[in-house]
């Protein structure tokens, strides 16, 4: 599934946007390959790549992408799905995966809130240990809100920017 030839696309500047764009991701704590793999799909028009040509644009082995690509998966960045016709697997990246890359750390952040929970009860909410697990564990509650709050106001600004969809 080549990329469409309605534009012309400079092969230089997308490779210079995929690997600046994996760096920062990298430098946010992403590792190196599933950055990259994530950069080219994001960089593609059609935002859907199969695994040979993950491999060719970014000169990498099938192995290299194979791990990257469930990375993502596990962490909701990209989704597979198969070729019509083919038993070839395919990556999709949609517009949404900040959405749901963020919402799905909800339940990570309720994990976080029930270990502080149990933490502030065993270590005893009057001593030093105790009262900093409580401020963590209100700010993770604090952060949990605000995101709720915030994601609604998303889509609210999604549409009225670029439409339902």
């Amino acid at each position: 599934m080549a990329e469409p030839s309605g534009a012309a696309r400079d092969p230089e500047a997308v490779s210079r946007f995929v690997e600046h764009f994996a760096a920062q991701l990298v430098e946010a704590g992403m590792q190196r390959m599933p950055a990259r793999v994530f950069g080219a799909l994001l960089a593609s028009d059609a935002g859907v790549m199969t695994s040979a040509e993950l491999g060719e644009q970014l000169k990498v082995s099938p192995a290299a992408v194979s791990g990257a690509v469930r990375y993502l998966s596990q962490v909701h960045m990209v989704s597979r799905e198969r070729e019509p016709g083919s038993r070839r697997e395919r990556y999709r990246v949609h517009g949404d995966q900040w959405y749901e890359a963020l919402t799905n750390r909800e339940a990570v952040l309720k994990r976080w809130e029930d270990a502080l929970r149990e933490g502030v009860t065993g270590l005893g909410a009057d001593t030093p240990a105790g009262r900093r697990l409580a401020e963590t564990l209100a700010f993770f509650e604090f952060v949990e809100k605000e995101v709720e709050a915030m994601m609604g106001r998303w889509r609210t600004y999604r549409e009225e920017r670029f439409g339902a969809g």
